[in-house]
């Protein structure tokens, strides 16, 4: 049976794809991605490896639910909701920090393609599959 390649299938494996590329950089070399990022990370506070690492866990999982999100539509509801409750509270708390000032208001713009527009891209998808994989209860 083959996949159907249609936008959900793109944005999902795009998403899935840069999510595992940040991963194994975070995995692979933290101190590199911490410096080198140009989300200017050091801004949100000492380098700790070990941090970057779980973090870069979390990107895996993402990436992971989503890839397969992709390839297995059956299975978008609970993954895509998985992603972005990663990916949305990840966005959720730069807001907050940068609303209350830990971080400079260049991140907006700093965080918007690698933070902001996932979480946004996948917020109103998670909810629309989630909506229609619901049983219809009787009134």
């Amino acid at each position: 049976m083959s996949v159907r390649r249609d936008t959900m299938f793109w944005l999902l494996a795009g998403i899935a794809a840069t999510s595992a590329a940040n991963a194994v950089w975070m995995l692979a070399g933290p101190a590199h991605w911490y410096s080198d990022l140009p989300a200017a990370v050091p801004d949100t506070g000492p380098y700790n490896e070990h941090f970057v690492r779980d973090i870069g866990v979390a990107f895996a999982t993402v990436a992971l639910a989503l890839g397969w999100a992709a390839f297995v539509p059956r299975w978008r509801p609970p993954l895509v909701v998985i992603g972005t409750v990663f990916l949305g509270g990840h966005a959720a708390l730069h807001v907050f920090d940068t609303l209350r000032g830990f971080l400079d208001g260049d991140h907006w713009l700093l965080d918007l393609p690698g933070v902001y527009v996932p979480a946004l891209l996948l917020a109103p998808i998670a909810v629309r599959l989630s909506r229609r994989s619901r049983p219809h209860a009787p009134v």
